[in-house]
């Protein structure tokens, strides 16, 4: 009797070990960047853009970098923009850098992907991602991404769930909604 309850309660206690194991979600910065990879449609009067995110292998030590591109018209303004979008974990936290493209030739598959100009390079910007709800939050401080992002000037919000990414300007409120239409 006192072996099989010696067994039963060492049983209990290795599944009670490995619970946490079985609960523990993904990493913050494997989370985010699969809520950003596929093809997004923007979904606001006057958004006629699409994003395309993709996963980019451009070194063994970034591996959840991701390769952005903007395409189609916004309030009857063509706009075609690209560049490298970084995920670096920071706790619970996600830390967001944009490197832009400003050469149009480049796309994800070319060997330039990771490779920025001087230009490119100072004109990144980046943000920090918290968690929320069951996406990440983050905001731009000042005018940091107005080189990197034509026209986003002032601070912006980015909002990031399952199939769904926001864009909202802080002073004036303009939004830019984006539905994933494609994984």
């Amino acid at each position: 009797m006192k072996s099989t309850s010696r067994v039963f309660t060492i049983g209990i206690a290795l599944v009670a070990a490995t619970l946490p194991l079985a609960g523990a979600s993904l990493s913050p910065q494997i989370e985010l960047s699969q809520m950003l990879s596929g093809i997004f449609r923007g979904s606001t009067p006057g958004n006629d853009l699409n994003l395309t995110i993709r996963s980019v292998t451009t070194d063994p030590s970034h591996l959840y970098d991701l390769y952005v591109q903007v395409s189609g018209k916004y309030q009857g303004t063509n706009i075609r923009q690209q560049g490298l979008i970084r995920l670096e974990s920071q706790g619970k936290s996600v830390y967001f850098g944009y490197i832009p493209h400003f050469d149009p030739t480049v796309t994800s598959m070319s060997p330039n992907a990771a490779r920025f100009s001087d230009e490119e390079a100072n004109a990144a910007c980046g943000l920090v991602m918290e968690p929320k709800g069951d996406g990440f939050i983050g905001e731009t401080v000042g005018s940091t991404c107005a080189r990197a992002i034509r026209g986003a000037l002032g601070k912006w919000t980015i909002e990031v769930e399952p199939g769904n990414i926001r864009i909202r300007n802080v002073k004036t409120g303009e939004t830019l909604r984006f539905k994933r239409v494609e994984k």
